[in-house]
């Protein structure tokens, strides 16, 4: 069950529904509808065959080879899962023709110059019609910067950082649909002080800038919503690291009650199973500690308590979310082979969520343009809202090309809807967008 976390009142039910009424026509054209899905009993990230001929081309920007492979993997499954979707529908229309989708791959390999190559490559030789990626915020502005010298779209949808889109590094071109460094500490502080259960945070995160930028904006979220709150020690560590024991032992001598983290995997996995281990038995307020292998070594009860902040998390009780959910979990239990069948692929929940259903919405804004050619594509998408699958409202605010929405937290538990293997979550609790707002750059005034 789905909680707001704030208090409506009768007039703003009225305005909703005033707005509502007035927004109907926009909401029935643009959003995703469950009962326009195809049939999906044929999909096979394994064996996806990319249509030929005159196609609509989505450049992949990903890690595909080396030790980040897993990312290209992950991405590989949700863009081709949409692409096929799309293509037996009959594809999209782009200048009066109907045009399947082609996913085309670009291997970043992690680094700024592969990046660049490989952004260069899907544009001047594929000639795609728009670029997607990337994690990492050094490279998305790689690709920012090919976006704008060459006028093709980029679609943001991996990389966090504020500045991403602030006056000096906004282009017209890229649009970002990932959620920023701001809406995670705003969306994190809001629900603890709504919650009003734990006051004193200790914040352990990875020593680079992302994990100072995200640090820094809890804290900030914490003086804005929760200022009784207190911080009470903060630790950054190597990327990569082995021993979090340093880390934990002050935490927990602190008197802390929660223990802030942005860190990523294997980070974040290690960070909480040394904790179980040392006997720390603190909860962690995260963003990427949900992925299920990972938490599989730590089992039921390690994983207990853990909140995670999210832009997707499945809620049971959302008819068209689960209806979507149970096409998903039906091929990973019946048809996908490795490595597309362990815990992590089992639910489209968490980054494999809101890959998807921003994927859908880009090949939606193309399809409202009628065209690749980016001048109209930027006047479709700029101001424009979706609702997705499961009726998330989505807008791009217009002046910096970022995107606003209600944000999510849930608290783990055992048992619970999703895994018998680990502790996850059950009650959905909502951060209403205008809580957890990006900061404005770009044009914005």
């Amino acid at each position: 069950m789905q909680k707001t976390l704030k208090a409506v009142s009768f007039a703003a039910c009225l305005f909703l529904a005033a707005s509502l009424f007035l927004a109907g026509s926009a909401l029935a054209e643009n959003a995703f509808k469950i009962e326009d899905m195809s049939d999906m009993s044929d999909f096979d990230p394994n064996n996806f065959q990319n249509p030929t001929g005159d196609t609509f081309k989505i450049g992949l920007l990903q890690i595909f080879s080396g030790p980040g492979a897993g990312n290209g993997e992950l991405f590989w499954l949700t863009t081709t899962w949409v692409a096929h979707d799309i293509n037996k529908r009959g594809g999209i229309m782009i200048d009066g023709k109907k045009k399947l989708v082609e996913v085309i791959k670009g291997d970043v390999m992690g680094k700024p110059a592969a990046t660049k190559k490989a952004a260069e490559k899907l544009v001047l030789e594929d000639k795609v019609d728009v670029l997607w990626g990337t994690s990492g915020s050094h490279l998305a502005l790689v690709i920012q910067n090919v976006a704008e010298r060459y006028k093709v779209i980029f679609h943001q949808s991996l990389s966090m950082s504020d500045s991403l889109m602030d006056e000096k590094n906004f282009n017209k071109y890229t649009f970002q649909t990932m959620w920023t460094t701001n809406q995670v500490g705003e969306t994190t502080a809001y629900f603890y002080a709504q919650r009003q259960k734990e006051k004193k945070f200790y914040i352990i995160c990875q020593d680079y800038l992302f994990g100072h930028s995200l640090a820094d904006a809890f804290k900030k979220g914490l003086a804005k919503y929760y200022p009784e709150a207190e911080i009470v020690g903060e630790d950054y560590h190597p990327l990569f690291a082995k021993d979090f024991a340093p880390y934990l032992t002050k935490a927990k001598a602190s008197g802390a009650e929660v223990i802030f983290t942005g860190d990523w995997m294997p980070d974040g996995g290690n960070l909480v199973k040394q904790a179980r281990q040392l006997g720390v038995d603190l909860p962690f307020a995260n963003i990427f500690i949900d992925e299920p292998n990972s938490l599989a070594a730590i089992g039921p009860e390690g994983t207990k308590g853990l909140v995670n902040l999210n832009q997707h998390i499945g809620d049971k009780n959302n008819k068209n979310g689960m209806a979507f959910a149970k096409k998903w979990n039906d091929l990973w239990k019946d048809k996908w082979s490795a490595p597309y069948n362990t815990l992590l692929y089992k639910w489209p929940g968490g980054t494999l969520g809101y890959a998807l259903e921003n994927t859908y919405w880009m090949l939606d804004v193309f399809e409202r343009a009628g065209s690749s050619d980016p001048e109209k594509v930027i006047k479709v998408w700029e101001g424009d809202v979706y609702y997705t699958a499961d009726g998330k409202r989505l807008e791009m605010r217009a002046c910096d090309h970022v995107t606003i929405r209600d944000t999510y937290a849930t608290e783990y538990v055992y048992p619970n809807p999703w895994f018998e293997e680990i502790s996850s979550g059950d009650e959905v609790f909502v951060i209403p967008a205008e809580k957890s707002m990006p900061v404005k750059g770009g044009t914005c005034k």
